[in-house]
């Protein structure tokens, strides 16, 4: 498999286990110019933008610290962007997490509120 096809294996995987703690799923894998943002969601009256990140290991970093202050900015960019586009969310709570998945034991942290003040 391609990293395409990986990716998109360990966004299904999140898909299904945000799922199961009850957030329901908006939009997987919603582009704009310069970014995308891997699942979209509510948290019963949040809007939740998450951005999952797989490692095989931890030998160069815990996934999460792949989500540079870059990275943010594409983020918050791409939220803005769906929110133009999904008026009728302007009004909700927003925040952004990260699902971290280490490994083929799937090890995985989620969390929450990982960018503060956009």
């Amino acid at each position: 498999m391609n990293s395409k096809h990986i990716g998109q294996h360990h966004e299904n995987q999140a898909k299904h286990y945000l799922s199961a703690q009850g957030l329901v799923i908006l939009h997987q894998n919603f582009y704009c110019k310069g970014g995308e943002i891997d699942l979209i969601a509510l948290d019963q009256n949040t809007l939740v933008f998450i951005e999952v990140k797989f490692r095989q290991t931890d030998s160069q970093g815990l996934p999460s610290e792949f989500i540079t202050p870059t990275k943010q900015k594409r983020l918050v960019k791409c939220a803005q962007f769906f929110l133009l586009k999904h008026r009728q969310f302007e009004h909700y709570c927003m925040r952004f997490d990260s699902l971290s998945i280490l490994g083929e034991d799937w090890t995985l942290d989620w969390q929450k509120n990982i960018i503060n003040g956009w």
